[in-house]
């Protein structure tokens, strides 16, 4: 699940951090980058968890509006909603259910927050559309709570706040972990039952060592890779840059030099949609020009054997959330 994407945006925010503490231990801040990343599978795992949750609230409500109506002799509500079929599944799946085990906290901690989610969505159109269709298959189930996901979970301010608060290293995460929740959705079969296997941490151990060679590469070569850009800008004045903007291009530079098999239009791409986002508003249009000059430089003095054109199939996931 943890993938090149996620494991770029962690390295451009230890990286300055790295910078900003004065202790500058490489060993420290190596393991603080390997936690951060386990947070954000926590995060995956959590999110799912919510779904549950929420399920859960769902059934309390129509277990107390079936007792009311048995009293009143009035007609009980569905229960097509509260024992969704995809949500029950979830709500069995082995590897969640350990994984909630061993946390401290759950979604009880934040039952209010589950109950004003679940109101929302009973007042929407997509469940209203749902509790009137016939079709009771476990699709429909499974596509509801993709749309309802989508709707109430993934945009959604009042818990991006909640999820900040139970952790640090939840500040950015969310926008990228969604999609893997939306993935997991898509991906669940019945026939798995309780045995549905969810993402797992990391791809395969490449991936692992591709944060820490990345990381690595970018503190140890520091003063090299900064010599290179200022080989290729002689005009270059440090004073008028954000120091997000070094930082940024440092790390795309160690990517260019440390692993041959990643296309230079993929690192180049990827550094300067990060620099939109942490960097200036004129950052991504300054480095994008910058990394071009630097990785033609290295590549004609004979630093960097890579080709400035697309290779075609090298590493297709690069530019994608794949697994």
């Amino acid at each position: 699940m943890i993938n090149r994407e996620l494991i770029r945006i962690k390295i451009v925010q230890l990286t300055y951090a790295y910078y900003q503490n004065g202790s500058k231990n490489m060993e420290t801040a190596e393991k603080e980058l390997l936690f951060s990343l386990s947070k954000a599978y926590d995060l995956y795992n959590y999110l799912l968890a919510l779904i549950v949750a929420i399920s859960k609230e769902e059934r309390n409500r129509v277990e107390v509006a079936a007792q009311r109506a048995k009293r009143e002799g009035q007609e009980e509500p569905s229960t097509k909603f509260a024992y969704n079929k995809f949500a029950v599944q979830l709500e069995e799946n082995l590897m969640l259910s350990e994984f909630m085990e061993q946390q401290k906290t759950n979604w009880e901690d934040d039952i209010e927050s589950v109950r004003r989610l679940c109101s929302v969505i009973e007042q929407s159109e997509t469940y209203k559309e749902y509790m009137a269709d016939d079709d009771n298959s476990y699709e429909a189930d499974r596509e509801v709570w993709r749309k309802l996901y989508k709707q109430f979970i993934q945009d959604n301010a009042d818990l991006d706040s909640l999820l900040e608060d139970k952790s640090i290293y939840w500040n950015d995460d969310k926008d990228v972990i969604d999609t893997f929740v939306l993935k997991t959705i898509k991906r669940f079969d019945p026939k798995n039952n309780a045995r549905q296997e969810l993402l797992p941490e990391y791809k395969d151990e490449e991936d692992k060592d591709f944060a820490r060679k990345l990381f690595r590469a970018t503190i140890l070569n520091a003063d090299q890779y900064q010599h290179y850009m200022s080989e290729a800008s002689r005009n270059w004045d440090f004073s008028r840059l954000a120091y997000m903007d070094i930082v940024i291009m440092q790390i795309a530079i160690a990517e260019l030099m440390t692993f041959p098999n990643i296309p230079v239009s993929v690192t180049i791409n990827e550094y300067v949609e990060l620099a939109k986002i942490y960097s200036t508003p004129k950052s991504g249009a300054y480095i994008n020009g910058m990394l071009d000059a630097i990785a033609h430089h290295l590549i004609d003095s004979g630093r960097l054997f890579k080709s400035m054109a697309s290779q075609k199939g090298d590493e297709p996931a690069e530019s994608e959330n794949e697994e």
